[in-house]
């Protein structure tokens, strides 16, 4: 049985830290090392709205959630039920990691410092609202962060 509760942690707590990192793919979170060798540029501007959105999973969530689930759904039970449990598990876990792996974000409408109108970005992680100072930083036509003056 202690085997069983050891595998049962380290397959929670993998599958809990894959999925994590998972929903950090927008902005305001971690950076590529490929912007390490980029001359990157920014906008400054005047958040003019704001508006809840959801960024949806791109399916890596939902696949780490159903073999965890899947995994922890086996060691439960025996024959037929083990069958069932793993289906369970996996059905349940893809669910839970699709969830998880959703993001709440804000789409920004922006008006320009530089003259240039207004742009809408994207951003989760942080919260702005109407009249916030910020900073858009991009690596070519690519949206790197947000941030906030």
């Amino acid at each position: 049985m202690r085997i069983k509760s050891e595998a049962l942690a380290l397959v929670l707590g993998a599958g809990v830290f894959f999925v994590s990192g998972c929903a950090d793919l927008g902005v305001g979170g971690g950076m590529s090392p490929v912007v390490t060798q980029s001359v990157m540029t920014y906008d400054t501007g005047t958040v003019q709205s704001v508006k809840a959105v959801v960024v949806k999973d791109n399916g890596a969530g939902t696949l780490v959630g159903a073999a965890t689930g899947a995994v922890l759904g086996h060691m439960i039970g025996g024959g037929r039920g083990k069958d069932l449990a793993t289906l369970g598990g996996g059905l349940l876990g893809a669910y839970a990691g699709n969830q998880i792996a959703s993001a709440n974000a804000q789409e920004l409408t922006v008006r320009l410092d530089n003259g240039r109108g207004n742009v809408v970005v994207v951003a989760k992680g942080l919260r702005f609202s109407p009249g916030q100072r910020i900073r858009i930083v991009k690596n070519g036509s690519r949206l790197v962060s947000v941030e906030a003056l």
